[in-house]
C-alpha cells in the first residue's frame, strides 16, 4: 500500500501487510535515522499493535507526527480489508 502523509516531513509511506504483519515499510522523506528506527520497531507487528502504540502521536507543536502517520495508514488498510 502506498500512503501520501499529510503534515509531516515525509511525503509518503509504503508497507505490505504478510500473514498479519507488516513488512517492506518504507517513509519516503523525513528524518532518515529515526524513521529508520520505527521501521525496525514495527516491522513484524500485527497492525492494530502498532495503531494502539503509534496513533495520536504528535511532532512538536503538529497535529501529527510519521509515527501518527503511519498509523493512519494502517488504520486505512484495516478498513479496506
Amino acid at each position: 500500500m502506498i500512503y501520501k502523509t499529510k503534515g509531516t516531513c515525509s511525503t509518503q509511506i509504503q508497507f505490505e501487510i504478510k500473514d498479519g504483519v507488516i513488512s517492506d515499510l518504507q517513509f519516503i522523506g523525513g528524518c532518515n535515522g529515526n524513521l529508520k528506527g520505527i521501521t525496525s520497531l514495527v516491522t513484524g507487528m500485527k497492525p492494530e499493535d502498532v495503531i494502539a502504540k503509534l496513533d495520536g502521536i504528535k511532532c512538536g507543536f503538529k497535529s501529527t507526527s510519521c509515527p501518527d502517520q503511519l498509523a493512519q495508514a494502517l488504520k486505512q488498510y484495516m478498513e479496506a480489508q
